[in-house]
Protein backbone atom coordinates (compact mmCIF):
# COMPACT_ATOMS: atom_id res chain seq x y z
CA UNK A 1 0.00 0.00 0.00
CA UNK A 2 1.29 3.57 -0.83
CA UNK A 3 2.91 5.80 2.11
CA UNK A 4 0.71 8.37 1.13
CA UNK A 5 -2.91 6.20 1.84
CA UNK A 6 -1.45 5.59 5.85
CA UNK A 7 -0.41 9.92 5.94
CA UNK A 8 -3.70 10.34 4.85
CA UNK A 9 -5.27 7.88 7.18
CA UNK A 10 -3.65 9.18 9.94
CA UNK A 11 -4.77 12.52 9.33
CA UNK A 12 -8.54 11.50 9.37
CA UNK A 13 -7.85 9.71 12.47
CA UNK A 14 -6.05 12.62 14.43
CA UNK A 15 -9.46 14.76 12.63
CA UNK A 16 -11.64 12.17 14.13
CA UNK A 17 -9.89 12.61 17.74
CA UNK A 18 -10.07 16.35 17.75
CA UNK A 19 -13.88 16.17 16.72
CA UNK A 20 -14.71 13.93 19.55
CA UNK A 21 -12.85 16.81 22.25
CA UNK A 22 -14.69 19.64 20.41
CA UNK A 23 -18.01 17.84 20.59
CA UNK A 24 -17.43 17.10 24.14
CA UNK A 25 -16.63 21.17 24.45
CA UNK A 26 -19.79 22.35 22.54
CA UNK A 27 -21.79 19.57 24.86
CA UNK A 28 -20.28 21.82 27.95
CA UNK A 29 -21.22 25.25 26.16
CA UNK A 30 -24.82 24.13 25.66
CA UNK A 31 -25.25 22.80 29.23
CA UNK A 32 -23.54 26.44 30.54
CA UNK A 33 -26.08 28.41 27.97
CA UNK A 34 -29.12 26.89 30.03
CA UNK A 35 -27.53 27.58 33.45
CA UNK A 36 -27.43 30.46 32.18
CA UNK A 37 -30.36 31.18 30.78
CA UNK A 38 -32.16 29.65 34.03
CA UNK A 39 -30.29 31.94 36.28
CA UNK A 40 -31.59 35.01 34.78
CA UNK A 41 -35.05 33.74 34.74
CA UNK A 42 -35.72 35.25 38.27
CA UNK A 43 -34.37 38.52 37.20
CA UNK A 44 -36.48 38.55 34.57
CA UNK A 45 -39.19 37.62 36.46
CA UNK A 46 -39.01 40.04 38.63
CA UNK A 47 -38.97 43.23 36.06
CA UNK A 48 -42.51 41.41 35.18
CA UNK A 49 -43.35 41.47 38.52
CA UNK A 50 -42.38 45.06 39.30
CA UNK A 51 -43.91 46.22 36.01
CA UNK A 52 -47.32 44.64 37.15
CA UNK A 53 -47.43 46.94 40.28
CA UNK A 54 -46.65 50.25 38.93
CA UNK A 55 -49.49 49.27 36.56
CA UNK A 56 -51.51 47.84 39.93
CA UNK A 57 -50.73 51.28 41.63
CA UNK A 58 -50.92 53.63 38.81
CA UNK A 59 -47.75 55.36 39.34
CA UNK A 60 -43.90 55.56 38.53
CA UNK A 61 -42.32 56.56 41.90
CA UNK A 62 -38.42 57.25 42.64
CA UNK A 63 -38.47 53.58 44.15
CA UNK A 64 -39.70 51.48 41.34
CA UNK A 65 -37.04 53.78 38.83
CA UNK A 66 -34.17 52.99 40.74
CA UNK A 67 -35.26 49.22 40.69
CA UNK A 68 -36.23 48.68 37.64
CA UNK A 69 -32.68 50.55 36.39
CA UNK A 70 -30.81 47.80 38.66
CA UNK A 71 -33.17 45.13 37.29
CA UNK A 72 -32.52 45.97 33.47
CA UNK A 73 -28.63 46.54 34.36
CA UNK A 74 -28.36 43.03 35.70
CA UNK A 75 -30.69 41.59 32.63
CA UNK A 76 -28.46 43.16 30.34
CA UNK A 77 -25.16 41.73 31.57
CA UNK A 78 -26.58 38.34 32.10
CA UNK A 79 -27.98 38.89 28.13
CA UNK A 80 -24.35 39.66 27.39
CA UNK A 81 -23.08 36.29 29.48
CA UNK A 82 -24.97 34.45 27.23
CA UNK A 83 -24.43 35.55 24.40
CA UNK A 84 -20.77 35.28 25.00
CA UNK A 85 -21.49 31.66 25.50
CA UNK A 86 -23.03 30.81 22.20
CA UNK A 87 -20.98 33.06 19.95
CA UNK A 88 -18.21 30.40 21.77
CA UNK A 89 -20.10 27.35 21.12
CA UNK A 90 -20.73 28.86 17.12
CA UNK A 91 -17.00 28.97 16.62
CA UNK A 92 -16.91 25.18 17.73
CA UNK A 93 -19.28 24.46 15.41
CA UNK A 94 -17.75 26.45 12.97
CA UNK A 95 -14.34 24.66 13.85
CA UNK A 96 -16.03 21.13 13.75
CA UNK A 97 -17.63 21.70 10.13
CA UNK A 98 -14.08 22.32 8.92
CA UNK A 99 -12.46 19.35 10.34
CA UNK A 100 -15.25 17.39 8.84
CA UNK A 101 -14.97 19.28 5.45
CA UNK A 102 -10.81 18.55 5.57
CA UNK A 103 -11.48 15.08 6.28
CA UNK A 104 -13.99 14.40 3.70
CA UNK A 105 -11.42 15.70 1.16
CA UNK A 106 -8.95 14.04 2.83
CA UNK A 107 -10.78 10.65 2.23
CA UNK A 108 -11.73 11.68 -1.37
CA UNK A 109 -8.08 12.83 -2.35
CA UNK A 110 -7.04 9.03 -1.05
CA UNK A 111 -10.02 7.11 -2.79
CA UNK A 112 -11.60 6.73 0.63
CA UNK A 113 -15.03 7.06 1.04
CA UNK A 114 -16.92 6.98 4.01
CA UNK A 115 -20.67 5.43 3.94
CA UNK A 116 -22.09 9.51 4.17
CA UNK A 117 -19.76 10.06 1.18
CA UNK A 118 -20.38 7.37 -1.50
CA UNK A 119 -18.28 7.49 -4.55
CA UNK A 120 -19.40 9.91 -7.07
CA UNK A 121 -19.58 7.23 -10.19
CA UNK A 122 -22.15 5.19 -8.17
CA UNK A 123 -24.17 8.37 -6.83
CA UNK A 124 -27.67 8.42 -7.52
CA UNK A 125 -29.36 11.58 -8.87
CA UNK A 126 -31.51 11.62 -5.49
CA UNK A 127 -28.77 11.12 -3.54
CA UNK A 128 -27.05 14.25 -4.57
CA UNK A 129 -30.33 16.35 -4.51
CA UNK A 130 -30.22 15.29 -0.78
CA UNK A 131 -26.63 16.54 -0.41
CA UNK A 132 -27.28 19.96 -2.36
CA UNK A 133 -30.38 20.43 -0.07
CA UNK A 134 -28.39 19.87 3.07
CA UNK A 135 -25.54 21.87 2.22
CA UNK A 136 -28.19 24.71 1.86
CA UNK A 137 -29.54 24.16 4.84
CA UNK A 138 -26.44 23.79 7.58
CA UNK A 139 -25.06 26.78 5.81
CA UNK A 140 -24.68 29.14 8.67
CA UNK A 141 -26.40 31.87 9.24
CA UNK A 142 -23.59 35.14 9.89
CA UNK A 143 -24.42 36.76 13.26
CA UNK A 144 -21.99 39.84 13.76
CA UNK A 145 -21.65 41.98 16.74
CA UNK A 146 -23.52 45.55 17.00
CA UNK A 147 -21.87 47.47 14.29
CA UNK A 148 -20.77 44.78 12.11
CA UNK A 149 -21.05 44.72 8.00
CA UNK A 150 -21.82 41.51 6.67
CA UNK A 151 -18.52 39.70 5.33
CA UNK A 152 -17.89 38.87 1.95
CA UNK A 153 -19.55 35.91 0.63
CA UNK A 154 -22.51 36.29 3.00
CA UNK A 155 -25.72 36.27 1.71
CA UNK A 156 -25.42 38.78 -1.86
CA UNK A 157 -22.16 40.19 -0.50
CA UNK A 158 -19.31 39.71 -3.40
CA UNK A 159 -15.94 38.22 -2.27
CA UNK A 160 -13.30 40.26 -1.66
CA UNK A 161 -10.94 41.38 -4.65
CA UNK A 162 -8.14 39.57 -3.53
CA UNK A 163 -10.03 36.05 -3.00
CA UNK A 164 -8.37 32.98 -4.18
CA UNK A 165 -10.81 29.69 -4.04
CA UNK A 166 -9.37 26.87 -1.73
CA UNK A 167 -9.57 23.20 -2.21
CA UNK A 168 -13.45 22.25 -1.24
CA UNK A 169 -14.99 25.63 -2.04
CA UNK A 170 -18.28 25.39 -3.82
CA UNK A 171 -19.17 27.61 -6.49
CA UNK A 172 -20.44 28.70 -10.01
CA UNK A 173 -17.93 27.57 -12.85
CA UNK A 174 -18.48 28.72 -16.94
CA UNK A 175 -17.66 25.71 -18.81
CA UNK A 176 -18.47 24.61 -22.21
CA UNK A 177 -20.67 21.76 -22.66
CA UNK A 178 -20.89 18.90 -24.93
CA UNK A 179 -22.27 20.51 -27.50
CA UNK A 180 -19.81 23.43 -27.50
CA UNK A 181 -22.19 25.91 -25.63
CA UNK A 182 -20.98 27.64 -22.70
CA UNK A 183 -22.94 26.97 -19.09
CA UNK A 184 -22.87 28.02 -15.60
CA UNK A 185 -22.81 24.64 -13.50
CA UNK A 186 -22.17 23.95 -9.39
CA UNK A 187 -18.23 22.55 -8.82
CA UNK A 188 -15.84 22.06 -6.42
CA UNK A 189 -12.46 23.43 -6.89
CA UNK A 190 -9.74 20.69 -6.67
CA UNK A 191 -7.05 23.31 -6.43
CA UNK A 192 -5.91 26.63 -7.46
CA UNK A 193 -2.58 27.06 -9.68
CA UNK A 194 -1.10 29.39 -12.08
CA UNK A 195 -0.28 26.69 -14.62
CA UNK A 196 -3.05 24.27 -16.03
CA UNK A 197 -4.60 20.83 -14.67
CA UNK A 198 -5.79 17.80 -15.84
CA UNK A 199 -9.22 19.17 -14.93
CA UNK A 200 -11.19 21.74 -16.14
CA UNK A 201 -8.60 25.13 -16.13
CA UNK A 202 -10.80 27.98 -15.50
CA UNK A 203 -9.67 31.57 -14.97
CA UNK A 204 -10.70 33.61 -11.79
CA UNK A 205 -13.37 35.43 -14.25
CA UNK A 206 -15.13 32.14 -14.94
CA UNK A 207 -15.57 31.18 -11.56
CA UNK A 208 -18.38 32.62 -8.67
CA UNK A 209 -17.91 31.61 -5.45
CA UNK A 210 -21.07 30.29 -3.20
CA UNK A 211 -21.98 32.78 -0.38
CA UNK A 212 -20.27 30.94 2.82
CA UNK A 213 -22.96 32.17 5.17
CA UNK A 214 -26.41 32.81 5.30
CA UNK A 215 -27.67 36.62 5.49
CA UNK A 216 -30.01 37.33 8.25
CA UNK A 217 -32.94 39.61 6.49
CA UNK A 218 -34.09 40.36 9.69
CA UNK A 219 -30.52 42.44 11.25
CA UNK A 220 -28.72 42.65 7.88
CA UNK A 221 -31.03 43.05 4.61
CA UNK A 222 -28.43 44.85 2.87
CA UNK A 223 -26.54 41.75 2.47
CA UNK A 224 -29.57 40.10 0.13
CA UNK A 225 -30.19 40.72 -3.18
CA UNK A 226 -32.84 42.94 -4.08
CA UNK A 227 -36.51 42.74 -6.00
CA UNK A 228 -36.02 42.24 -9.96
CA UNK A 229 -32.41 41.96 -9.65
CA UNK A 230 -30.13 39.93 -12.31
CA UNK A 231 -29.00 36.74 -10.41
CA UNK A 232 -27.69 33.04 -11.33
CA UNK A 233 -29.81 30.98 -9.75
CA UNK A 234 -29.21 27.24 -9.27
CA UNK A 235 -32.61 25.65 -10.63
CA UNK A 236 -34.18 23.29 -8.66
CA UNK A 237 -33.43 19.85 -9.28
CA UNK A 238 -30.50 20.39 -11.30
CA UNK A 239 -26.82 21.07 -11.07
CA UNK A 240 -26.73 24.18 -13.41
CA UNK A 241 -27.23 27.88 -12.69
CA UNK A 242 -29.49 29.88 -15.02
CA UNK A 243 -30.31 33.67 -15.54
CA UNK A 244 -33.20 34.76 -13.19
CA UNK A 245 -34.24 37.46 -11.50
CA UNK A 246 -35.48 37.88 -7.63
CA UNK A 247 -39.10 37.94 -7.30
CA UNK A 248 -39.29 37.71 -3.19
CA UNK A 249 -36.52 38.21 -1.33
CA UNK A 250 -36.04 35.98 2.70
CA UNK A 251 -38.15 37.41 5.00
CA UNK A 252 -36.69 35.13 7.37
CA UNK A 253 -33.67 33.82 7.96
CA UNK A 254 -34.83 29.92 7.20
CA UNK A 255 -36.74 31.29 3.72
CA UNK A 256 -35.37 31.01 0.40
CA UNK A 257 -35.57 33.60 -2.43
CA UNK A 258 -38.43 33.26 -5.05
CA UNK A 259 -37.20 33.65 -8.73
CA UNK A 260 -38.53 33.86 -11.98
CA UNK A 261 -36.25 32.12 -14.15
CA UNK A 262 -35.82 33.30 -18.01
CA UNK A 263 -37.65 31.06 -19.57
CA UNK A 264 -38.74 32.04 -23.85
CA UNK A 265 -41.61 29.02 -23.51
CA UNK A 266 -43.78 31.53 -21.07
CA UNK A 267 -45.16 34.76 -22.91
CA UNK A 268 -43.45 37.38 -20.59
CA UNK A 269 -40.06 35.20 -21.00
CA UNK A 270 -40.01 34.37 -17.34
CA UNK A 271 -40.84 30.85 -15.81
CA UNK A 272 -43.40 30.82 -12.65
CA UNK A 273 -41.57 32.02 -9.42
CA UNK A 274 -39.46 29.25 -7.78
CA UNK A 275 -37.23 28.71 -4.57
CA UNK A 276 -34.05 29.02 -4.24
CA UNK A 277 -31.88 28.51 -1.17
CA UNK A 278 -29.44 31.38 -0.61
CA UNK A 279 -26.50 28.91 -1.23
CA UNK A 280 -27.17 28.86 -4.64
CA UNK A 281 -27.93 32.68 -5.65
CA UNK A 282 -25.07 34.45 -6.90
CA UNK A 283 -24.29 37.86 -8.46
CA UNK A 284 -25.08 37.65 -12.40
CA UNK A 285 -22.12 39.06 -14.47
CA UNK A 286 -24.05 39.43 -17.61
CA UNK A 287 -26.32 42.19 -17.23
CA UNK A 288 -27.81 42.06 -20.78
CA UNK A 289 -31.23 39.62 -21.37
CA UNK A 290 -30.33 36.73 -23.87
Amino acid sequence: MHFGHFVTTGKIMSADTKIAELLTELHQLIKQTQEERSRSEHNLLNIQKTHERMQTENKTSPYYRTKLRGLYTTARADAEAECSILRHALDKIAEIKSLLEERRIAAKMAGVNSDNDPPRKTMRRGVLMTLLQQSAMTLPLWIGKPGDSPPPLCGAMPASSDYVAKQGDKVAARVKAVDGDEQWILAEVVSYSHSANKRHTLSRRRIIPLPQWKANPETDPEALFSKDQLVLALYPQTTCFYRALIHTHPHRPQDDYSVLFEDTSYADGYSPPLNVAQRYVVACKENKKK
